[in-house]
């Protein structure tokens, strides 16, 4: 679906790749134990669907490392969580099995980013890191788009209470209860605060709790699974003529 003018982003499923169980079918995570020729043939199948130039799958660490883009990383990738870009046809990929993919875009600037911010990845602002990147390459937040994808959800993310109290002092809008009244997180909450915080006013969500939604790879419902991603990418410019 389009995010913005000339901005494109779909969030994959479980389903439609070669995988075998337990990561069947359509696993895209390459550190999971997985086997590699399978891995690399939905990532193939993946961009011909796509219909992209190439993919960037980040080496993610759950942290706050942001990188500027032209291609994909090769064999040595660096450890970052993050990356931005400004290359038509060229997809970023946040690769997650409860943490949601944060895919930002300003389409005035012709730039896009993507950013994976799990619980640790949350507690670190590596959202708010990839705004302050983007914008230091000539992007605007108040003209950013974002689109925070399915994660594990508030009602459903249980957590240690001195776990949830630590997060929570450092993003209190992550503080949250489950359905059946234990301490949990809201990485959701806290994303979303995360990004107005840093100016960006359009903040949308695909809400789904990956805990519940079987479509979805969870590692918290599942345990050993594969991975699926949220994408981003820019059409080529339309040029006169």
């Amino acid at each position: 679906m389009q995010l913005a003018p000339g901005v494109h982003v779909t969030v994959t499923d479980r389903h439609g790749g070669v995988s075998a169980p337990p990561y069947g079918s359509r696993n895209l995570g390459g550190m999971v134990g997985d086997a590699p020729e399978a891995v690399r043939a939905n990532r193939r199948a993946l961009a011909a669907e796509l219909g992209v130039d190439g993919i960037v799958f980040m080496r993610q660490v759950h942290g706050a490392g942001v990188a500027f883009v032209t291609e994909p990383f090769g064999p040595d990738a660096p450890e970052v969580d993050a990356v931005f870009t400004t290359t038509p046809r060229l997809a970023l990929a946040s690769l997650g099995a409860d943490c949601p993919a944060v895919l930002v875009a300003d389409p005035r600037a012709r730039m896009v980013g993507a950013a994976h911010s799990g619980r640790p990845g949350t507690e670190a602002g590596v959202a708010a890191a990839l705004v302050e990147a983007m914008a230091g390459k000539g992007a605007s937040p108040a003209a950013m788009v974002a689109l925070v994808g399915p994660g594990a959800c508030g009602r459903c993310y249980e957590v240690p209470a001195e776990l949830r109290d630590r997060v929570a002092a450092k993003v209190p809008q992550t503080r949250s209860v489950t359905s059946w009244g234990t301490p949990a997180l809201d990485l959701r909450a806290g994303i979303e605060a995360q990004l107005r915080a840093a100016g960006v006013r359009d903040v949308r969500h695909d809400a789904r709790c990956t805990i519940e939604s079987p479509e979805l790879y969870s590692h918290r419902r599942e345990g050993v699974c594969g991975r699926f991603a949220g994408l981003i990418w820019l059409e080529e410019p339309v040029t006169a003529g």
